[in-house]
């Protein structure tokens, strides 16, 4: 990742350092270390040329002449995550649902390859990292979020020895917040990219001219972590078995169709779907100690008694397993207009994300929204 954003760098930079740089001797100097950098970032430069232009069919797949484009983006984004388990005495879960987070941010790169930033105008909705590469017959997505939520939906249904099956639901804010970190790659493979493109709604690189479509083989890797074992959340981990942190990595792979539409010229719309299947499971828990037992804060909580500040918890243990065959899916839909060199779009995606084991599942949805408007140069 830090050579993809030093290339970006490199590429930036030089071409300053060069405009700068003069011979005022009328000799023909060595070749500097200016010279040869320039001679590197041009060979990444003709390579990202060739990609863009590569066996593309110009009456469907316009390539603009301006390689260079820089993008204002506003975005929402909304993550749901489910958390299920099952007991000897009945099944509890919880819900986090933050808030809708809101950002704004840019995109700067040399044909469809870019780099992003967002900053978040939203309370604790953290931080927002993202690159992308796309090519004639490609695609790559990377995205780093880290936020935190403070406010959870508990439910349980709960088998009392001796007792009918009893139903409990309630929403609170935690003492502390849950911390949860995602990391999304995704790349794909464009069957058709002679005359379909994908990057032709999403960070319009080129020009969508004539209605198309494609197969698209799709591979992803996702892993994420969610941390409540803060002392303060000490109820909800004993009410979740003492799990009080997970850790999941996934591996997916599926096959989805795009389709490009272009009802008129300049505007295109796009929607793609593909449903995919994980080959690569694996979920870390941690087990929590206390130095009380379950059975003393339950009749405190029960007495609704004040509970105790001398509460201590440790890592007692933890616990992985491995599984696979979760069915997920990618969704998008993109719209996008374009002049000669500016353009503006609308953009959509959802992932859904299923894992767990024997009594352990977890659901994650993980939505965006996203206008965009920008220049080419």
């Amino acid at each position: 990742m830090k050579g993809i954003l030093m290339m970006i760098g490199v590429l930036l930079t030089a071409v300053t350092a060069a405009a700068q740089e003069t011979d005022t001797t009328g000799v023909e100097p060595q070749k500097t270390k200016t010279e040869a950098l320039m001679e590197k970032v041009q060979m990444v430069k003709n390579y990202l040329d060739s990609t863009a232009m590569a066996k593309v069919d110009p009456l469907y797949i316009e390539v603009p002449k301006k390689p260079w484009r820089v993008i204002l983006r506003q975005k929402n984004n909304t993550v749901v995550v489910d958390y299920d388990c099952e007991k000897e005495v009945g099944n509890w879960g919880l819900n986090f649902q933050p808030p809708l987070a809101k950002s704004v941010g840019f995109w700067v790169g040399y044909r469809g390859t870019g780099i992003s930033y967002s900053y978040s105008l939203s309370k604790n909705a953290g931080r927002y990292f993202s690159f992308s590469s796309t090519g004639a017959s490609y695609g790559f997505n990377f995205r780093y979020r880290r936020f935190n939520i403070k406010h959870a939906t508990f439910h349980a249904t709960v088998d009392e020895p001796g007792e009918e099956q009893k139903e409990v639901s309630f929403s609170d804010d935690l003492d502390s917040p849950v911390w949860i970190r995602s990391t999304y790659i995704n790349g794909y493979y464009v069957f058709n990219g002679k005359r379909y493109s994908q990057a032709a709604a999403y960070n319009q690189s080129v020009i969508q001219r004539h209605s198309a479509g494609s197969l698209l083989l799709g591979a992803t890797w996702y892993q994420s972590s969610f941390d409540y074992d803060d002392i303060r959340n000490f109820v909800f981990v004993m009410i979740g078995n003492n799990v009080g942190r997970i850790k999941v990595h996934q591996a997916d792979i599926g096959l989805g169709y795009g389709y490009n539409w272009v009802p008129l010229r300049g505007l295109v719309v796009n929607g793609m779907v593909m449903p995919q299947l994980s080959v690569y499971e694996r979920v870390k828990t941690y087990q929590y100690g206390f130095n009380y037992k379950n059975e003393q804060i339950k009749e405190l909580i029960e007495q609704e008694k004040k509970l105790p500040d001398d509460i201590e918890g440790w890592v007692s243990g933890t616990e992985t397993d491995y599984s696979a065959l979760h069915m997920n899916f990618d969704l998008r839909l993109g719209i996008a207009y374009n002049w000669s060199d500016y353009f503006v779009g609308l953009q959509l995606q959802m992932n859904n994300f299923n894992y767990g084991k024997n009594n352990l599942k977890v659901n994650i949805m993980d939505a965006w929204g996203r206008l965009s408007a920008g220049v080419r140069f």
